[in-house]
């Protein structure tokens, strides 16, 4: 199964490739499209509700195991260049750059736009990614990068055959009540494989649960392992005590304050003591203020961009994590709203 974010900025015909890649399904700030045929299953995810909220554009990046950034033959904007940003600080490794409606321009021109694309990629996470021109009008390029996700689903999947051992966790995307069956929930197994009847953990509610039920694109399965998009059925929790980035889960951290080491993006303004930030892990946020910055073993009062430090957090809204959890920064107020990223200082 490949679950593939879709992203770009307004107008860069990224809903409309959606659209061509699987049926539509869940709308929220996130669009799901399903697409099943055979042996072959792909779910689609497209942030519909950035560039106005960074949150889809995360979520969606953290419910995905590849990524499609589209880029319009009029180049990139501001937009584009925060999602480059973006997928460089979540090391997203896995995408293709899709230059859409290349019925539109001409040849010279989109190899012109390749090259300004590769040279802005060059030191960033995208350096390795293949790069395609395609037309959801004429169809141009079409087979070739659904070949080009089925290529790199293939690589997803050995991936995440090796976290089929490794404790349970399943990330919360969706949460609703069924008539008769009480609280569903939707989401994505991160790692482990869960059983239907298993006991776990709704966190960081520390509510205990059972998995009454496990459905994979609307059939009943009896268990369900990394990577796999489920629908749970839970007992000993309503529906209104979930809500999108809870985890199911035995093994995670709760916290509210954080210290991170950080490493600064080179794209954004300096990060100074009393600054105010937005913190994203999975699908959970946090607002949280800078207590205390250190670098070089000195206690100083801003990061430069481009720099590692240690950061002090303050928060008021409980995080579940677990420590090879990757933690986003963000500056709501600013142009570019990524910051830097970071883990969890475990001394």
């Amino acid at each position: 199964m490949t679950k593939i974010a879709i992203i770009g900025t307004q107008q860069s015909g990224r809903t409309i490739l959606a659209s061509k890649l699987g049926k539509k399904g869940n709308v929220s700030d996130i669009t799901m499209y399903d697409f099943e045929k055979s042996t072959t299953v792909l779910t689609t995810v497209d942030a519909t509700g950035y560039p106005k909220s960074i949150k889809p554009l995360i979520t969606a990046l953290n419910l995905t195991d590849a990524v499609l950034l589209c880029i319009p033959p009029t180049g990139l904007d501001t937009y584009t260049g925060e999602c480059i940003v973006a997928l460089d600080l979540l090391g997203c490794k896995h995408g293709i750059i899709v230059i859409t409606k290349s019925d539109t321009t001409y040849h010279s021109a989109l190899d012109e736009l390749k090259q300004t694309i590769k040279k802005i990629t060059t030191s960033t996470v995208l350096k390795d990614w293949d790069m395609i021109a395609i037309s959801t009008t004429t169809f141009e390029g079409m087979e070739e990068l659904k070949e080009m996700i089925n290529s790199t689903g293939e690589k997803v999947d050995e991936e995440l055959a090796q976290l089929n051992d490794l404790p349970p966790r399943v990330v919360i995307d969706h949460v609703f009540n069924v008539t008769g069956i009480g609280c569903v929930v939707l989401g994505i197994v991160n790692q482990g494989t869960i059983h239907a009847k298993d006991k776990m953990t709704m966190m960081p509610v520390d509510k205990p649960i059972e998995i009454r039920s496990i459905q994979m694109h609307d059939v009943n399965v009896k268990n369900a392992t990394a990577g796999a998009r489920v629908g749970l059925a839970l007992k000993n929790i309503q529906s209104k005590d979930v809500d999108r980035g809870y985890v199911i889960s035995n093994n995670e951290t709760v916290a509210m304050d954080f210290i991170l080491n950080c490493t600064i993006s080179q794209f954004t303004k300096k990060v100074a003591v009393d600054d105010m930030l937005h913190l994203f892990t999975g699908l959970q946020s946090a607002p949280v203020r800078v207590k205390k910055i250190v670098t070089n073993n000195d206690s100083v009062e801003y990061a430069k961009p481009g720099s590692e430090c240690i950061l002090t957090l303050s928060g008021s809204k409980n995080i579940a994590y677990i420590k090879p959890d990757r933690f986003i920064l963000t500056n709501l107020d600013e142009n570019q709203r990524f910051v830097g990223y970071g883990f969890c200082d475990e001394k």
